[in-house]
């Protein structure tokens, strides 16, 4: 491509830049940056008051000017060429001059969410042909550019970076980057044979509400008292910290958390004791979406010749904060759901025999207990194994008790990510939003529907109102079960569904992609293919089906349901599968399902007379098996909901 001159005199971006200072620009310009081609770029910065604001593209002949304010704020907007390149950007304020070089035109998507966007190419573990993928990513046009995670209570006028801004796509620069995005943005440059970029804005383990501003949040129950937290406090730090410790604290003694009088009580119990296996999270086990205290203890025998001497019981971690006794005193207490503890018995407590370790448990979400790896008693060098049976009781259940105040020093506090590695991108044109997030929100569907769809109309705010924002239904995960009509996932999906209602939405399903025993499932190749058949689809005029058949009706004939569905549809063995019926009562079975012709599916139960009520893949970890003949899945569906 032939190398092109663009003059930027005098933009910045930095609200809270002293009006002597240098020439400053927004982070989000850099060296090897991307624009998004036939649109206006409107470039914001500071630069010395009343100074001359230049700018000359390489795209144009004409310069364009502007005068810095008596703050030194400026703004000056452009258009943006077609996809092409490379081009250089000068930037002069008749003092000083920058120059960003190989900056290109073309496409540019934002991808957002959580652990699952998130998910590096490398890093926590490895994607799907980790080797393969990492040698053979040399793609000069295509550009990465990676917010780095912070939090405000505020909008911010910037974003913070890593890596000091856009990136040139290689096997080492796209290692610590979103594999989804990295694999999409590979997709659309083969397929458009136009440069892309995209901007990894995640941050594992985040609720939809942290991004979504503040002002949004005002229509969505359930976030009254934060929002009147951060308005009160005037949205200063410290205040809102002040007003949080108040609220954690009557809210620790409701729920009976450091109440040590109690302690003795639980460590004399002789009932109520059931049998787990330790180590192991108690949600996979005896307590599935248990939060809350729960007590474990276990008789260790303990040889003679370790009686008197000081001992040491190590676990690899728990989940999230716990007090172990020994022999009924308090040996140590730790915190932190992935901190392994390590607590020394003093020699007094320890006799020969019949000993008893006791933890108390407190689990505020998540997966709770003794996390799988080391459960030991150690004396020196010689050391005895805690796996196997324990006892448990539950001393407190939090699903039975407020919401517990969230920390405003966390990523999860409403609107903190959006006000700062959302809201400052909103100057830089895009062309669309792929988005993969839920599972923190998993147990609050009902919530979720109106959020999901507060949070898409928020962001168009920032961009467009028609802006295209595709995401990603979440995978199956979890213990596989064929009848789950309560399942909490199932009702996630759902409400994610539901945002299919605004226009210029799209899903890619994504349940046959999960890992029963992982959230974060290692194949984000065929993620991101999903995703960018939407795209090629529905923006780019390729002829591509992005969409597997849907159930269009449902029909009762006596014993039987009828489902007619709007294209062809086939299982993947000759039976098919993640069907349950329930008749008027709401008692779901399994349904025995016979394919009339490709278009329409025969249920009928021997439990179920007059059947009127059908689900399909409605489970944490469905076992659906039907796909459209491009090989899309069906998507989970219900028509009782």
């Amino acid at each position: 491509m032939k190398l092109n001159g663009i003059i930027l005199t005098g933009v910045t971006l930095m609200a809270l830049t002293p009006a002597h200072s240098a020439l400053t620009l927004p982070n989000y310009i850099s060296d090897n940056m991307i624009v998004q081609q036939n649109c206006t770029f409107t470039f914001k910065g500071h630069s010395t008051p009343g100074s001359k604001v230049s700018i000359r593209t390489g795209w144009e002949s004409k310069c364009h000017d502007t005068k810095a304010d008596a703050n030194g704020s400026f703004s000056i907007t452009l258009p943006t060429p077609p996809a092409g390149g490379p081009y250089s950007i000068t930037i002069s304020d008749g003092k000083e001059s920058k120059t960003f070089e190989n900056v290109l035109s073309g496409e540019v998507w934002i991808c957002s969410g959580q652990s699952n966007m998130e998910f590096p190419v490398q890093g926590w573990t490895t994607v799907m042909d980790y080797d393969r993928e990492v040698a053979t990513a040399h793609h000069p046009d295509i550009r990465l550019l990676q917010v780095k995670k912070t939090t405000a209570f505020r909008p911010q006028d910037d974003i913070t970076v890593n890596g000091g801004g856009w990136q040139i796509c290689s096997s080492a620069s796209m290692a610590d980057f979103s594999a989804i995005a990295y694999f999409y943005a590979r997709e659309l440059s083969q397929q458009l044979h136009v440069p892309v970029g995209v901007i990894d804005a995640t941050w594992g383990g985040t609720p939809a509400e942290a991004w979504t501003s503040a002002e949004a949040l005002q229509s969505v129950p359930g976030f009254e008292h934060e929002l009147a937290d951060m308005k009160s406090a005037g949205f200063n730090a410290d205040a809102i910290n002040k007003v949080y410790q108040s609220r954690i604290d009557d809210w620790m003694a409701l729920a009976g958390a450091n109440d040590s009088s109690q302690d003795q009580k639980y460590l004399k119990a002789e009932k109520g004791w059931n049998t787990i296996n330790v180590p192991g999270y108690w949600e996979k086990s005896e307590l599935p979406d248990m939060d809350g205290i729960v007590w474990l203890r276990k008789n260790v025998d303990i040889p003679a010749d370790w009686a008197a001497k000081d001992l040491t019981v190590n676990f690899a971690a728990i989940d999230d904060e716990d007090v172990t006794f020994f022999n009924g005193a308090e040996v140590g207490k730790g915190s932190g759901y992935n901190t392994p503890r390590s607590y020394t018995i003093p020699g007094k407590l320890v006799k020969a025999g019949k000993n008893m370790i006791a933890i108390k448990v407190s689990d505020f979400g998540g997966e709770g207990g003794i996390a799988p790896g080391t459960t030991e008693i150690r004396c020196g060098n010689a050391s005895m194994p805690l796996d196997g049976e324990w006892q448990y009781l539950v001393q407190s259940d939090f699903s039975k008790l407020p919401p517990k105040p969230i920390d405003p020093n966390s990523s999860s506090y409403p609107s903190v990510l959006y006000n700062a590695m959302l809201h400052p991108l909103a100057d830089m044109p895009v062309k669309g939003v792929l988005w993969y997030q839920g599972c923190a929100n998993v147990g609050r569907a009902g919530q979720y529907e109106p959020l999901f769809k507060t949070l898409i109309n928020d962001w168009r705010k920032l961009w467009s109102p028609d802006m295209p924002f595709y995401f990603v239904q979440l995978a199956g995960y979890l213990q596989p079960r064929p009848v789950q009509p309560d399942s909490e996932w199932a009702a996630l999906r759902h409400a994610q569904a539901k945002a299919l209602e605004l226009d210029n939405t799209a899903m890619a399903v994504a349940i046959d992609l999960g890992n029963p025993a992982d959230i974060h499932p290692k194949d984000k190749q065929d993620v991101a293919h999903r995703l960018a058949l939407i795209a090629l689809n529905r923006d780019y005029g390729k002829d591509c089906v992005y969409k597997a058949p849907e159930c269009v009706s449902v029909t009762s004939q006596g014993k039987d349901l009828i489902l007619k569905f709007d294209a062809p549809v086939q299982p993947t063995s000759s039976a098919v599968t993640g069907f349950i019926i329930a008749g008027k009562d709401g008692k779901f079975t399994t349904a025995t399902p016979t394919v009339v012709d490709n278009r329409t599916i025969r249920l009928s139960s021997g439990i179920v007379d007059k059947p009127v009520y059908v689900r399909y893949n409605w489970a944490d970890y469905p076992i659906g098996n039907l796909y459209g003949t491009t090989g899309l899945p069906v998507a989970p569906f219900a028509n009782d909901r």
